[in-house]
Protein backbone atom coordinates (compact mmCIF):
# COMPACT_ATOMS: atom_id res chain seq x y z
CA UNK A 1 0.00 0.00 0.00
CA UNK A 2 2.84 2.43 0.85
CA UNK A 3 4.48 1.82 -2.54
CA UNK A 4 1.15 2.37 -4.28
CA UNK A 5 0.59 5.69 -2.52
CA UNK A 6 4.14 6.84 -3.30
CA UNK A 7 3.78 5.95 -6.96
CA UNK A 8 0.44 7.78 -7.12
CA UNK A 9 1.87 10.93 -5.54
CA UNK A 10 4.88 10.97 -7.85
CA UNK A 11 2.75 10.37 -10.92
CA UNK A 12 0.97 13.63 -10.21
CA UNK A 13 4.24 15.47 -10.82
CA UNK A 14 4.69 13.92 -14.27
CA UNK A 15 7.46 11.59 -13.12
CA UNK A 16 7.51 7.90 -12.33
CA UNK A 17 8.35 6.60 -8.88
CA UNK A 18 12.11 6.10 -8.45
CA UNK A 19 13.33 2.59 -9.12
CA UNK A 20 16.61 1.21 -7.86
CA UNK A 21 19.39 0.26 -10.25
CA UNK A 22 20.69 -2.78 -8.39
CA UNK A 23 23.56 -3.25 -10.85
CA UNK A 24 25.18 0.07 -9.84
CA UNK A 25 28.84 -0.22 -8.80
CA UNK A 26 29.92 0.95 -5.39
CA UNK A 27 31.62 4.10 -4.24
CA UNK A 28 35.38 4.43 -4.69
CA UNK A 29 37.32 6.82 -2.47
CA UNK A 30 39.16 9.36 -4.62
CA UNK A 31 40.33 11.70 -1.84
CA UNK A 32 40.43 11.86 1.95
CA UNK A 33 40.70 15.49 3.03
CA UNK A 34 41.40 17.47 6.18
CA UNK A 35 38.67 19.94 5.22
CA UNK A 36 35.29 19.50 3.60
CA UNK A 37 35.14 20.01 -0.15
CA UNK A 38 32.01 20.97 -2.08
CA UNK A 39 33.43 20.94 -5.62
CA UNK A 40 35.71 18.85 -7.81
CA UNK A 41 36.49 18.97 -11.52
CA UNK A 42 38.92 17.26 -13.88
CA UNK A 43 40.58 17.99 -17.20
CA UNK A 44 40.55 15.51 -20.11
CA UNK A 45 44.23 14.77 -19.45
CA UNK A 46 43.58 13.87 -15.82
CA UNK A 47 44.34 16.96 -13.75
CA UNK A 48 42.08 17.38 -10.71
CA UNK A 49 40.99 20.60 -9.00
CA UNK A 50 39.17 20.79 -5.67
CA UNK A 51 37.15 23.60 -4.07
CA UNK A 52 36.94 24.27 -0.33
CA UNK A 53 33.98 26.40 0.87
CA UNK A 54 35.24 27.16 4.42
CA UNK A 55 31.71 26.74 5.76
CA UNK A 56 32.94 26.60 9.38
CA UNK A 57 35.49 29.39 9.15
CA UNK A 58 38.43 27.18 8.22
CA UNK A 59 41.61 28.79 6.96
CA UNK A 60 43.73 27.65 4.05
CA UNK A 61 43.19 27.08 0.36
CA UNK A 62 39.96 27.86 -1.44
CA UNK A 63 41.04 26.19 -4.70
CA UNK A 64 43.65 23.46 -4.92
CA UNK A 65 45.19 21.26 -7.58
CA UNK A 66 45.88 17.67 -6.62
CA UNK A 67 49.37 16.42 -7.41
CA UNK A 68 51.35 13.24 -6.97
CA UNK A 69 50.38 11.32 -3.88
CA UNK A 70 47.24 13.46 -3.57
CA UNK A 71 49.29 16.42 -2.36
CA UNK A 72 47.45 19.73 -2.74
CA UNK A 73 48.79 23.09 -3.85
CA UNK A 74 46.95 26.42 -3.87
CA UNK A 75 45.69 27.20 -7.35
CA UNK A 76 46.49 29.21 -9.38
CA UNK A 77 48.84 30.49 -6.67
CA UNK A 78 49.04 31.35 -2.98
CA UNK A 79 48.05 35.00 -3.45
CA UNK A 80 44.65 34.14 -4.91
CA UNK A 81 44.07 31.88 -1.89
CA UNK A 82 45.09 34.44 0.73
CA UNK A 83 42.20 36.87 1.07
CA UNK A 84 41.44 38.47 4.42
CA UNK A 85 39.38 41.46 5.53
CA UNK A 86 40.75 44.64 4.02
CA UNK A 87 42.44 42.99 1.04
CA UNK A 88 41.32 43.52 -2.55
CA UNK A 89 38.38 41.15 -2.94
CA UNK A 90 38.58 41.41 -6.72
CA UNK A 91 41.99 39.74 -6.82
CA UNK A 92 41.55 36.90 -4.34
CA UNK A 93 39.00 34.23 -3.49
CA UNK A 94 36.66 35.33 -0.70
CA UNK A 95 34.53 32.21 -0.54
CA UNK A 96 34.49 29.79 -3.46
CA UNK A 97 31.27 27.85 -3.99
CA UNK A 98 31.75 26.19 -7.40
CA UNK A 99 34.42 25.32 -9.92
CA UNK A 100 34.43 23.39 -13.16
CA UNK A 101 36.38 22.90 -16.35
CA UNK A 102 34.41 24.89 -18.90
CA UNK A 103 33.75 24.07 -22.54
CA UNK A 104 36.87 26.07 -23.47
CA UNK A 105 39.09 23.89 -21.29
CA UNK A 106 39.73 26.63 -18.74
CA UNK A 107 38.98 26.36 -15.02
CA UNK A 108 36.00 28.52 -14.06
CA UNK A 109 35.70 29.47 -10.39
CA UNK A 110 32.56 31.00 -8.84
CA UNK A 111 33.28 33.24 -5.85
CA UNK A 112 30.26 34.11 -3.70
CA UNK A 113 32.04 37.12 -2.25
CA UNK A 114 30.45 36.28 1.11
CA UNK A 115 33.07 35.57 3.81
CA UNK A 116 30.85 33.54 6.13
CA UNK A 117 27.40 32.15 6.79
CA UNK A 118 24.92 34.99 7.22
CA UNK A 119 27.52 37.69 6.53
CA UNK A 120 27.03 40.47 3.96
CA UNK A 121 28.62 40.50 0.53
CA UNK A 122 32.13 41.97 0.41
CA UNK A 123 32.35 44.83 -2.15
CA UNK A 124 33.99 43.48 -5.29
CA UNK A 125 33.90 39.94 -3.96
CA UNK A 126 31.21 38.35 -6.15
CA UNK A 127 32.86 37.27 -9.39
CA UNK A 128 33.73 34.52 -11.81
CA UNK A 129 37.46 33.83 -12.24
CA UNK A 130 38.75 32.11 -15.39
CA UNK A 131 42.11 30.33 -15.12
CA UNK A 132 44.07 29.02 -18.10
CA UNK A 133 45.14 25.55 -16.99
CA UNK A 134 47.92 25.49 -19.59
CA UNK A 135 49.68 28.53 -18.14
CA UNK A 136 48.20 28.38 -14.60
CA UNK A 137 47.40 32.08 -14.89
CA UNK A 138 44.16 33.99 -14.47
CA UNK A 139 42.87 34.87 -17.94
CA UNK A 140 39.89 36.97 -16.94
CA UNK A 141 37.77 38.07 -14.01
CA UNK A 142 34.06 38.75 -14.52
CA UNK A 143 32.89 41.06 -11.71
CA UNK A 144 29.26 40.48 -10.71
CA UNK A 145 28.82 43.42 -8.36
CA UNK A 146 26.47 45.11 -10.80
CA UNK A 147 23.99 42.21 -10.61
CA UNK A 148 24.51 41.35 -6.93
CA UNK A 149 23.11 42.88 -3.78
CA UNK A 150 23.99 42.83 -0.08
CA UNK A 151 22.12 39.54 0.43
CA UNK A 152 23.26 37.79 -2.76
CA UNK A 153 24.94 34.38 -2.73
CA UNK A 154 26.39 33.73 -6.19
CA UNK A 155 26.23 29.98 -6.44
CA UNK A 156 27.02 28.00 -9.63
CA UNK A 157 27.58 28.33 -13.38
CA UNK A 158 26.84 26.55 -16.67
CA UNK A 159 27.49 27.45 -20.31
CA UNK A 160 25.87 27.67 -23.71
CA UNK A 161 27.70 29.23 -26.63
CA UNK A 162 29.01 32.64 -25.62
CA UNK A 163 26.70 32.86 -22.61
CA UNK A 164 27.06 31.64 -19.05
CA UNK A 165 24.13 31.13 -16.70
CA UNK A 166 24.66 31.64 -12.97
CA UNK A 167 22.40 31.12 -9.97
CA UNK A 168 22.00 33.63 -7.16
CA UNK A 169 20.81 31.62 -4.17
CA UNK A 170 20.54 34.69 -1.97
CA UNK A 171 17.58 36.96 -1.35
CA UNK A 172 15.91 37.39 -3.71
CA UNK A 173 16.74 34.36 -5.85
CA UNK A 174 17.56 34.93 -9.51
CA UNK A 175 19.44 33.74 -12.57
CA UNK A 176 22.26 35.78 -14.06
CA UNK A 177 22.95 35.76 -17.79
CA UNK A 178 26.60 36.62 -18.49
CA UNK A 179 27.88 37.61 -21.94
CA UNK A 180 31.33 36.00 -22.06
CA UNK A 181 32.61 38.38 -24.72
CA UNK A 182 31.56 41.74 -23.30
CA UNK A 183 31.27 40.81 -19.63
CA UNK A 184 27.79 42.35 -19.48
CA UNK A 185 25.51 40.62 -16.99
CA UNK A 186 21.73 40.69 -16.46
CA UNK A 187 19.52 39.44 -13.63
CA UNK A 188 16.53 37.50 -14.89
CA UNK A 189 13.67 35.69 -13.13
CA UNK A 190 14.51 37.92 -10.17
CA UNK A 191 12.29 36.96 -7.20
CA UNK A 192 10.31 34.75 -9.58
CA UNK A 193 8.37 31.75 -8.23
CA UNK A 194 10.77 29.47 -10.12
CA UNK A 195 13.86 30.90 -8.38
CA UNK A 196 12.25 31.25 -4.94
CA UNK A 197 12.25 28.41 -2.39
CA UNK A 198 8.74 27.52 -1.25
CA UNK A 199 9.66 24.75 1.18
CA UNK A 200 12.34 24.05 3.75
CA UNK A 201 15.42 21.95 3.15
CA UNK A 202 15.40 18.39 4.44
CA UNK A 203 18.61 16.42 5.02
CA UNK A 204 19.16 13.03 6.66
CA UNK A 205 15.45 12.77 7.39
CA UNK A 206 15.17 16.10 9.21
CA UNK A 207 14.11 19.64 8.38
CA UNK A 208 17.10 21.99 8.49
CA UNK A 209 16.85 24.65 11.23
CA UNK A 210 19.01 27.78 11.19
CA UNK A 211 20.66 29.69 14.07
CA UNK A 212 17.55 31.88 14.28
CA UNK A 213 15.39 28.85 14.98
CA UNK A 214 13.64 29.10 11.62
CA UNK A 215 13.46 26.53 8.86
CA UNK A 216 16.20 27.02 6.27
CA UNK A 217 15.28 27.83 2.67
CA UNK A 218 17.75 28.47 -0.16
CA UNK A 219 16.71 30.00 -3.46
CA UNK A 220 17.96 29.33 -7.02
CA UNK A 221 20.78 26.84 -6.63
CA UNK A 222 21.32 23.93 -9.05
CA UNK A 223 21.33 24.35 -12.83
CA UNK A 224 22.20 22.35 -15.94
CA UNK A 225 22.15 23.04 -19.69
CA UNK A 226 20.81 20.30 -21.99
CA UNK A 227 23.44 18.78 -24.30
CA UNK A 228 21.91 20.50 -27.34
CA UNK A 229 21.88 23.83 -25.51
CA UNK A 230 18.13 24.26 -25.97
CA UNK A 231 17.12 24.24 -22.30
CA UNK A 232 18.36 25.44 -18.96
CA UNK A 233 17.18 23.31 -16.02
CA UNK A 234 17.28 24.98 -12.60
CA UNK A 235 15.76 24.80 -9.14
CA UNK A 236 15.76 26.18 -5.59
CA UNK A 237 17.76 23.84 -3.38
CA UNK A 238 14.60 22.11 -2.11
CA UNK A 239 13.11 21.75 -5.60
CA UNK A 240 11.13 21.51 -7.77
CA UNK A 241 13.14 21.42 -11.00
CA UNK A 242 12.12 23.90 -13.71
CA UNK A 243 13.28 24.41 -17.27
CA UNK A 244 13.24 27.26 -19.77
CA UNK A 245 14.56 27.57 -23.30
CA UNK A 246 17.94 29.31 -23.44
CA UNK A 247 16.69 31.37 -26.39
CA UNK A 248 14.23 33.06 -24.02
CA UNK A 249 16.88 33.69 -21.38
CA UNK A 250 19.06 35.34 -24.02
CA UNK A 251 16.21 37.48 -25.40
CA UNK A 252 16.56 40.92 -23.81
CA UNK A 253 13.34 42.08 -25.46
CA UNK A 254 11.21 39.87 -23.20
CA UNK A 255 9.67 41.50 -20.15
CA UNK A 256 10.09 39.79 -16.75
CA UNK A 257 6.47 38.65 -16.95
CA UNK A 258 6.89 37.25 -20.45
CA UNK A 259 10.02 35.31 -19.47
CA UNK A 260 8.35 33.97 -16.34
CA UNK A 261 5.46 32.71 -18.46
CA UNK A 262 7.86 30.62 -20.52
CA UNK A 263 9.25 28.73 -17.52
CA UNK A 264 8.03 25.15 -17.21
CA UNK A 265 7.85 23.12 -14.02
CA UNK A 266 9.65 19.89 -14.91
CA UNK A 267 10.08 17.43 -12.02
CA UNK A 268 9.21 17.62 -8.31
CA UNK A 269 12.72 16.99 -6.98
CA UNK A 270 13.84 16.53 -3.35
CA UNK A 271 16.31 18.71 -1.45
CA UNK A 272 19.37 18.59 -3.67
CA UNK A 273 23.05 19.10 -2.96
CA UNK A 274 24.37 18.97 -6.52
CA UNK A 275 23.69 17.91 -10.09
CA UNK A 276 25.41 16.85 -13.30
CA UNK A 277 24.14 16.12 -16.81
CA UNK A 278 25.48 13.57 -19.29
CA UNK A 279 25.70 13.60 -23.07
CA UNK A 280 22.34 11.82 -23.37
CA UNK A 281 20.57 14.47 -21.31
CA UNK A 282 20.21 12.44 -18.12
CA UNK A 283 20.40 14.60 -15.00
CA UNK A 284 22.13 13.14 -11.94
CA UNK A 285 20.90 14.66 -8.71
CA UNK A 286 21.86 14.13 -5.07
CA UNK A 287 18.94 13.60 -2.70
CA UNK A 288 20.40 14.85 0.60
CA UNK A 289 17.36 13.73 2.59
CA UNK A 290 17.56 10.07 1.57
CA UNK A 291 21.34 9.81 1.01
CA UNK A 292 21.14 8.78 -2.62
CA UNK A 293 21.89 9.78 -6.19
CA UNK A 294 18.93 9.93 -8.58
CA UNK A 295 18.97 9.91 -12.38
CA UNK A 296 16.26 11.78 -14.28
CA UNK A 297 15.94 10.90 -17.96
CA UNK A 298 14.87 13.43 -20.62
CA UNK A 299 11.47 11.71 -20.45
CA UNK A 300 11.36 12.40 -16.66
CA UNK A 301 11.81 8.77 -15.67
CA UNK A 302 13.53 8.59 -12.27
CA UNK A 303 15.89 5.84 -11.12
CA UNK A 304 18.00 5.56 -7.99
CA UNK A 305 21.61 5.09 -9.08
CA UNK A 306 22.92 4.46 -5.58
CA UNK A 307 21.77 4.86 -1.97
CA UNK A 308 24.49 4.76 0.66
CA UNK A 309 24.94 6.03 4.22
CA UNK A 310 28.20 7.73 3.19
CA UNK A 311 26.37 10.12 0.86
CA UNK A 312 26.19 12.94 3.42
CA UNK A 313 25.08 15.91 1.35
CA UNK A 314 26.83 15.21 -1.96
CA UNK A 315 27.47 18.59 -3.51
CA UNK A 316 28.38 19.66 -7.06
CA UNK A 317 28.65 16.45 -9.09
CA UNK A 318 31.05 16.01 -12.01
CA UNK A 319 31.21 13.48 -14.86
CA UNK A 320 34.68 12.81 -16.27
CA UNK A 321 35.75 11.40 -19.64
CA UNK A 322 36.23 7.91 -18.18
CA UNK A 323 32.57 7.55 -17.23
CA UNK A 324 32.97 8.29 -13.52
CA UNK A 325 30.64 10.45 -11.47
CA UNK A 326 32.67 12.43 -8.92
CA UNK A 327 30.87 13.06 -5.62
CA UNK A 328 32.25 15.55 -3.06
CA UNK A 329 30.72 14.94 0.38
CA UNK A 330 29.97 18.42 1.75
CA UNK A 331 28.01 17.58 4.94
CA UNK A 332 26.47 21.07 4.80
CA UNK A 333 23.60 20.15 7.10
CA UNK A 334 26.06 19.01 9.78
CA UNK A 335 27.91 22.31 10.30
CA UNK A 336 27.61 23.99 13.69
CA UNK A 337 25.16 26.68 12.49
CA UNK A 338 22.56 23.99 11.77
CA UNK A 339 23.34 21.79 14.77
CA UNK A 340 22.73 24.11 17.72
CA UNK A 341 26.32 25.39 17.69
CA UNK A 342 28.06 21.99 17.75
CA UNK A 343 29.41 20.63 14.50
CA UNK A 344 28.64 17.03 13.46
CA UNK A 345 30.96 17.13 10.45
CA UNK A 346 33.03 13.94 10.18
CA UNK A 347 36.68 14.10 9.12
CA UNK A 348 38.49 13.12 7.05
CA UNK A 349 36.13 14.44 4.43
CA UNK A 350 35.72 12.36 1.29
CA UNK A 351 35.38 12.76 -2.42
CA UNK A 352 34.02 9.59 -4.00
CA UNK A 353 33.87 8.27 -7.55
CA UNK A 354 31.13 6.10 -8.99
CA UNK A 355 31.37 4.35 -12.36
CA UNK A 356 28.22 5.22 -14.34
CA UNK A 357 29.57 4.67 -17.89
CA UNK A 358 28.13 7.97 -19.08
CA UNK A 359 29.75 10.56 -21.31
CA UNK A 360 29.98 14.18 -20.11
CA UNK A 361 27.89 16.75 -21.92
CA UNK A 362 30.05 19.15 -23.92
CA UNK A 363 27.55 21.99 -24.33
CA UNK A 364 29.18 25.12 -25.69
CA UNK A 365 32.54 23.58 -26.62
CA UNK A 366 32.05 24.45 -30.28
CA UNK A 367 31.62 28.11 -29.37
CA UNK A 368 34.66 28.49 -27.12
CA UNK A 369 36.46 31.79 -27.53
CA UNK A 370 39.81 31.85 -29.32
CA UNK A 371 42.83 32.15 -27.08
CA UNK A 372 44.69 35.42 -27.00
Amino acid sequence: MVRLVLATLLSLTGAAAPSVDTSAPRLVTAFRLKQVSNAVTTTPDGRTFIGFPHMQGESGMSVAEAGAGHTLRPYPDAAWNDWSTGKNAGQAFVRVNALRIGPDGDLWVVDTGVPGFGKPLVPGGSKVVVIDVHTDKVRRVYPLGGVSNATSYINDIRFHGRRAYITDAGKPGALIVLDLDTGAARRVLDDDPSTTARRAIRAEGKTLIGPDGKQVVINANQLEVSPDGAYLYFQPLSGPLYRVRTRWLDDQALSPRQLSGRVERWVDTPSTGGTAIDADGNIYLSDVDNLRILKISPERHITTVIQDGRLLWPDALWIDNSGYLWIPIAQNNRIAQFQGGRSRVVLPAHIYKLKIDARPALTGRRAAAPRS
